[in-house]
């Protein structure tokens, strides 16, 4: 009786000729939210005893990071901007400590938008008594800067991104010694995560600031190919340090580098987009953020277009495979050599697919990316200088080339000396007029 009535219900409101046009419309609908949502990392690791470092570990994408790394088993360290007594700090740690069954979820206070907390925050890791480290990875540089739908200070937001930038620049810089002298057998591995609009500013990247009157996801494109660049020279960097030692022991279970021109290293530096989030990529857009000075109208919106953003933008859970992907695709050193038989392996057979240092990873895969590589004749008689004592870079053309990637570092460490010599005259300012200082939360 009850299924007569309901069937009587449907036909009332939904006539049997237009069953075939609900069938197509569920199905394009299904098809259309799993392609917006990406594609999942087929690859699973056991994370346990590895200690990983996450900046912007209370974002969305952070926290979901976190639970995805704490579920297997990872020691995590989360870079928080509040004090580890804060309330919601406290509170998040402790649910997620709760809901993974794992303890070994730290908090730590670094303010990233100051270099005195930075170095503050490194020199009490160096002199710790456990300094191992198997991943450090910048998820804060992920969250869009700037909104569409309120006024906000160009200025202001390009500040933001450079120091957003620099911290990930000093960080590298200060814990990079303690990386270079772990065990050659270790894998460890520096990720990058970057926004989604690196492609508006592929095809006229320079090393120079765009002007702050360009669109806005110039600007922040800009940002994140600058950051992706960073990371194919750091890649650079550490392959041509000398390799004396430097190759990983192997065993049975494993292979040698399968190539020097894969992988010199056991310090592997890649860069990855997660795509584009509703909640790190739209809501900052709108200026729907729980934050001081959100816009009323870029919350209504937001919230009115949540049946669309849902289908066609990712939630983090979906934007957290691709960093899952490179925290688990095994490197070189680490694959395991394919069977050609039952009970039997060979070293000649081409790898499983591994980890390629120094790319720019998106969906799961290697993105391709062209970026115009700059004329340098100074720094190719610098390079070629007899009596240089850094060691030779490799041009392998990737990401704009080496010279390129020279020239993002200098504009770097020029940054980085501003930015510390900024922030020690508002200390000095501040101590002057009986105020905090920029290390200090203010709640």
């Amino acid at each position: 009786m009850v299924l007569k009535v309901l069937a009587a219900a449907v036909s009332a409101w939904l006539p049997s000729n237009y069953y075939v046009h609900v069938l197509v419309a569920i199905g394009a609908v299904v098809v259309v939210h799993a392609f917006a949502q990406g594609r999942t990392t087929s690859r699973e690791r056991d994370m346990h005893a590895r200690v990983v470092l996450i900046t912007g570990g209370f974002t969305p994408l952070g926290l979901t990071l976190i639970q995805s790394l704490a579920e297997r088993g990872a020691h995590i360290i989360a870079l928080s901007q509040k004090p580890i007594d804060d309330p919601e700090v406290d509170l998040l740690v402790t649910l997620l400590r709760s809901t993974t069954k794992n303890d070994q979820i730290f908090s730590e206070e670094c303010d990233l938008s100051s270099p005195s907390s930075v170095r503050s925050f490194c020199s009490r890791f160096l002199t710790g008594k456990d300094q191992r480290l198997d991943a450090i990875v910048f998820a804060h540089e992920y969250q869009q800067i700037g909104s569409l739908v309120s006024r906000q200070d160009a200025v202001l937001d390009a500040k933001i991104r450079q120091d957003s930038s620099l911290a990930t620049f000093l960080i590298v810089t200060l814990l990079l010694p303690v990386l270079l002298v772990a065990p050659v057998e270790r894998d460890i591995r520096i990720i990058n995560v970057v926004n989604p609009f690196y492609a508006a500013s592929a095809p006229t990247y320079t090393p120079a600031t765009p002007p702050s009157n360009s669109s806005l996801f110039r600007q922040e494109g800009w940002r994140a190919l600058r950051t992706a660049v960073f990371a194919r020279h750091l890649q650079r960097v550490l392959d041509a340090l000398p390799t004396g030692g430097q190759v990983p022991k192997t065993d049975e279970n494993t292979i040698h580098v399968v190539n020097e021109k894969v992988q010199k290293s056991n310090i592997v530096a890649v860069s990855v987009c997660p795509g584009i989030s509703r909640s790190d990529t739209i809501a900052p857009l709108l200026n729907a953020v729980r934050a001081p000075g959100r816009s009323s109208f870029g919350m209504t919106l937001y919230i009115l277009s949540q049946p669309l953003l849902r289908l066609l933008t990712k939630s983090p859970a979906s934007a957290v495979q691709s960093v899952l992907h490179v925290l688990f695709l095994p490197t070189p050193f680490k694959s395991t050599p394919k069977r050609t038989g039952a009970n039997s392996t060979t070293t000649d057979a081409l790898p499983e697919e591994v980890l390629k240092a120094g790319a720019l990873y998106r969906e799961c895969a290697v993105v391709n990316l062209r970026v115009p590589a700059p004329g340098s004749p100074r720094q190719q008689q610098m390079n070629a200088s007899e009596d240089s004592k850094e060691p030779p870079l490799v041009d392998d053309g990737e990401l704009g080339g080496v010279y390129l990637g020279q020239s993002v570092w200098e504009s770097f460490e020029v940054a980085l000396k501003e930015w510390e010599k900024s922030n020690l005259g508002a200390e000095d300012q501040g101590r002057g007029d009986g105020t905090t200082s920029v290390d200090t939360e203010s709640g």
